[in-house]
């Protein structure tokens, strides 16, 4: 969970949350052996009893005396509301705020709620495989030397096959710098995308036992890329500003290893079949109802 202190929190709700203070300028005091000034102020719905923030202090989280947990971005934009029982006197969080932790004092019980930040990933220009317009977009991030990489790769491959016409499997590079080799092999794949081979190329790297300049480059002569423009689109800043743009959209969807799977995004917790399957199902049902 994410530590806190109650005294601290009181003290926080009570100067930033709470109505007007006059504190709009910093301390002035010569005396004093800090300096402070007012950063922002959130005029809240309701009177609140408890906060806390994830670790990344992306979300904050404020429980209220009107049963709700208000959810907020870090710049104090409402991100959504969770109903909770009257007896709830105390909250806490997992680390990145992906589970909120309930006391009830009435019931004497402890609860753990999942909680699903939805994202908006760009995928403009990132190879895709099913129908452009299905209802349900997957998208990977991923490192071509990831072992749990190579191990979830077969398993979209049967998610794309079981639902043809509602999912599209977005890919997106997230080469990590622990890889001796995943920046080249994101290269090459950007190469191969641009002579329409980013699918083959994909499956030969997973395939491949190792990875290394000499291997890529077989796997390329394979697929039948044209060599010379391959090795030139390998190399190029084209090349490079879409791995960094892959890299940069994780980052700001909270990706911090690979594989990260997006469902709607949503991201995946338990990598399986059947859990894929649910969410699929979920999704389709929305997309029919808002039709």
């Amino acid at each position: 969970m994410a530590s806190k202190n109650i005294g601290v929190i009181i003290i926080a709700v009570a100067l930033c949350l709470s109505t007007q203070w006059a504190l709009a300028t910093p301390n002035k005091n010569s005396s004093s052996k800090i300096n402070w000034q007012m950063e922002g102020e959130w005029k809240l719905p309701a009177t609140p009893l408890d906060i806390v923030y994830s670790l990344d202090q992306k979300h904050v989280f404020i429980l209220t005396d009107q049963h709700q947990v208000i959810i907020y971005d870090d710049t104090g934009k409402l991100e959504g509301t969770i109903p909770v029982s009257p007896g709830v006197k105390a909250i806490d969080i997992a680390p990145r705020g992906e589970n909120l932790y309930l006391i009830d004092a009435d019931k004497k019980t402890f609860s753990s709620v999942a909680v699903d930040f939805i994202v908006d990933i760009n995928i403009a220009g990132s190879p895709f495989r099913g129908k452009e317009d299905a209802p349900v977009t997957i998208i990977e991030f991923s490192d071509f030397e990831c072992p749990y990489c190579k191990e979830t790769a077969p398993l979209l491959d049967q998610v794309l096959k079981n639902n043809p016409d509602t999912v599209k499997l977005v890919f997106k590079n997230m080469p990590l710098r622990i890889h001796r080799y995943a920046e080249i092999a994101a290269r090459a794949a950007v190469a191969a995308q641009d002579q329409g081979k980013f699918w083959q190329f994909y499956h030969s790297l997973f395939s491949s036992k190792t990875l290394t300049p000499k291997i890529i480059d077989t796997i390329a002569g394979k697929v039948k890329l044209n060599m010379k423009q391959y090795k030139q689109d390998m190399y190029s800043s084209k090349t490079q500003e879409r791995i960094i743009r892959d890299i940069r959209d994780g980052d700001e969807a909270g990706v911090t290893g690979t594989p990260a799977i997006f469902i709607n995004g949503r991201a995946l917790r338990h990598r399986s079949l059947d859990v894929i399957q649910k969410i699929i199902n979920e999704e389709v049902k929305k997309a029919k109802s808002s039709n």
